[in-house]
């Protein structure tokens, strides 16, 4: 089937079926807060081209349509040519398929397609390169048309109604070409040449992406993320020694396995998560290989020598399984794993009320205590430092109907390295808890409190802070700053940030301190 797969099963249901080679870490369902968190997430991509427009993409099936009529037709020429009889010209078939990003359904605007032409065995590679390459030559819709016949994987290139698409070809064994064939089918590789082995093999690693993971729309939205943030930060390249497509989208679909019922908001803070703990050279697997008795081969480290040698292993799902990522090398994979993981965190405190009276009232007191929390970080045995920036900010606003006033403080926190410390989780629950029960003790006992003011605590990275700050201050510290502060204008788009991350804490007399740290809702002494 040529075209992306649509009308896939709602975001929030639960996923049952088991995917990937271990039990999942969480089968926890989205909370509201989850999904609306996704709903941003999508927002903010909008204006980087992530999404193409249903017009543009209504184009591009028209225009693969039109290609598979022509392949179509020049099958039928060709065996007509070949005195293939009438009874099976009729039927014989032929088919485009496509794979890439274009297939996964995460291509972006103005993005090329890749394209694999599929005939039975009574056409040859020598003909798509000489009749096909005619045909197309003919088309009026077609420019830029060339052949790159001796390449390692052979491929005709060209412009169709100005869409860019790269087509392979492939001979399959089979006497006709039916229109539900699945390119899965191990079967189909016995005895093929190894040109048409490497050409099927996009197609089928693709739709085996497709099928190992819970759902297809949740795992397309945190891709699109996840490959713009690799972009930005410049590790997007196969052949630079970076990832590639295909290895971005299964290192995606492995935190989908691990995470099968999370939206994308979850899904893209999990994959930092879980790649910054990664103990390479431990290969990332979608499915356990299997062997097919063809006698192609494999990455098997145990077999082949050199395979013991990856950095960064990424093993294709569809079998001849191979490393995606065997250009790594130690520079390469240090700079994606430094990228992966968390570089100085923030807290970020936030003072809200409904009335500006009110609010003046709360951030005195709040502002006055601040030095407790900072005073409960310094004692945390894995934190070196706590600084928090002395100038105050305006809370940002949430487009909530009601009105709501708030003051922000930045805390930074630098954590003490450590052997093993990329495997730690620092629990900052009770520090922040213990100095927002003291500062609501205080507001209840000088009579000053009100139900609508809050105290939330959140846990950013720097490149989130571009979305908090005013943009003058960014600019003011991008000035000054020479490396703590360097990367917080890396990008514009929140990429990691879920619930999890914002803890909004009651008094002792409202809800536990740790339903609170876990719900992302803010709580009050009345809760």
């Amino acid at each position: 089937m040529p075209f992306p797969i649509t009308n896939q099963v709602q975001t929030a249901q639960q996923t049952t079926k088991h995917y990937g080679i271990t039990s999942p870490i969480s089968l926890a369902l989205p909370k509201e807060s989850d999904l609306a968190l996704t709903q941003k997430l999508t927002e903010a991509l909008k204006p980087f081209g992530v999404f193409e427009e249903e017009l543009e993409l209504q184009r591009r099936i028209l225009v693969l349509g039109k290609l598979n009529t022509l392949v179509k037709e020049w099958i039928r020429e060709i065996s007509e040519s070949k005195n293939i009889p009438a009874s099976l010209i009729d039927n014989v078939g032929g088919k485009i398929f496509t794979f890439g990003s274009y297939r996964l359904g995460v291509h972006t605007k103005g993005a090329d397609i890749d394209a694999l032409c599929v005939a039975p065995r009574h056409v040859e590679r020598t003909d798509f390169f000489s009749s096909f390459y005619e045909k197309l030559k003919e088309q009026e819709e077609v420019k830029d048309l060339r052949a790159v016949e001796e390449a390692f994987v052979p491929v005709i290139k060209l412009s169709f109604d100005g869409i860019e698409i790269d087509i392979l070809f492939a001979r399959l064994a089979l006497q006709t070409i039916p229109e539900n064939l699945d390119l899965r089918d191990d079967g189909l590789l016995k005895n093929l040449d190894i040109r048409c082995i490497r050409s099927l093999n996009g197609c089928r690693v693709t739709d085996e992406i497709l099928h190992l993971v819970p759902n297809i729309e949740n795992f397309r939205l945190t891709l699109r993320a996840i490959k713009l943030w690799a972009k930005r930060h410049n590790i997007y390249s196969n052949i630079l020694g970076f990832l590639g497509g295909v290895s971005w989208a299964m290192l995606v679909a492995r935190t989908c396995q691990l995470y099968p019922n999370a939206v994308a908001s979850t899904l893209v803070h999990k994959f930092f998560l879980v790649f910054s703990k990664w103990e390479w050279p431990n290969p990332v697997l979608l499915k356990q290989p299997e062997d097919c008795n063809l006698n192609l081969p494999v990455w098997d480290p145990r077999v082949t020598p050199s395979d013991r040698y990856h950095l960064m292993p990424i093993i294709t799902p569809a079998y001849p399984q191979q490393n995606s990522t065997y250009n790594v090398s130690v520079s390469t994979r240090n700079i994606m794993v430094e990228e992966f993981k968390q570089g100085l965190h923030y807290i970020v405190l936030l003072a809200s009320a409904s009335t500006e009276k009110q609010h003046l009232e709360w951030v005195g007191l709040v502002e006055s205590k601040i030095r407790i929390l900072v005073g409960n970080l310094e004692k945390n045995e894995f934190i070196t430092l706590a600084h928090v920036n002395p100038q105050s900010f305006p809370g940002p606003k949430e487009g909530s109907e009601k009105e709501e006033f708030s003051t922000m403080w930045v805390i930074g926190i630098d954590f003490k390295k450590m052997e093993g410390s990329e495997h730690l989780n620092v629990d900052l629950t009770f520090d922040i808890q213990s100095f927002t029960d003291t500062v609501y003790r205080q507001a209840i006992s000088s009579k000053m409190f009100e139900p609508d003011m809050k105290i939330t605590a959140m846990h950013v990275k720097r490149k989130q802070l571009h979305q908090l700050l005013p943009d003058l201050v960014i600019l003011k510290r991008r000035k000054h700053s020479t490396e703590g502060l360097r990367a917080m204008n890396e990008s514009s788009v929140d990429l990691s940030l879920d619930s999890d991350n914002s803890m909004s804490m009651p008094s002792p007399t409202g809800a536990s301190s740790s339903a609170a740290a876990k719900s992302g809702v803010s709580a009050s002494p009345h809760r």
